[in-house]
């Protein structure tokens, strides 16, 4: 895409290019100077970009042996298998074995002074709470629990995974 078709786009206040692969097309269309055959091919490159990336990191994935059982679970991206796998975190049971804080990092304070450990997924935006219902999901998936063990909001989330799955 060219500096000034960039340029309009981030002055109608898009960010990002998922934003362009998954926003309703009449919105890209709506910009002046834009109608709807070059609205959606804005949003095609868009969408063929972000294809490409998660190709390269699934390719990238395999490589590092990151099983494909851990896109099972609900909230992982092939980027971030990437950075388990260079973590050696490789299948739902090195998974489940986390802790949040392996994940999202930690903080400690010791002597006046506080010193920050990052964690694996430090460079995604994945909340504490998101990283323990992960991590539950893991669990359950090893075997280590049963579905019915997860507190209240898990469960339903792990059943309406495994429908998906199942589809």
């Amino acid at each position: 895409m060219d500096e000034m078709v960039a340029q309009l786009l981030a002055s109608e206040g898009f960010s990002s290019v998922e934003e362009l692969a998954y926003i309703e097309l009449d919105e890209i269309a709506s910009i002046e100077g834009f109608d709807e055959e070059t609205a959606a091919e804005i949003q095609n490159r868009a969408t063929e970009y972000l294809a490409a990336i998660d190709r390269a990191h699934d390719e990238e994935r395999q490589a590092l042996g990151v099983a494909d059982e851990l896109y099972e679970i609900p909230g992982l991206t092939a980027a971030m298998l990437v950075a388990l796998g260079k973590d050696g975190i490789k299948t739902v049971e090195d998974f489940a074995g986390c802790a949040a804080d392996d994940l999202v990092g930690w903080s400690e304070r010791k002597d006046g002074e506080t010193k920050r450990f990052e964690g694996t997924l430090k460079d995604f935006p994945v909340s504490r709470e998101e990283a323990e219902d992960m991590i539950m999901q893991a669990r359950v998936r090893a075997g280590w629990i049963n579905e019915d063990e997860l507190p209240g909001d898990q469960a339903e989330e792990g059943d309406e995974a495994q429908e998906e799955a199942a589809v």
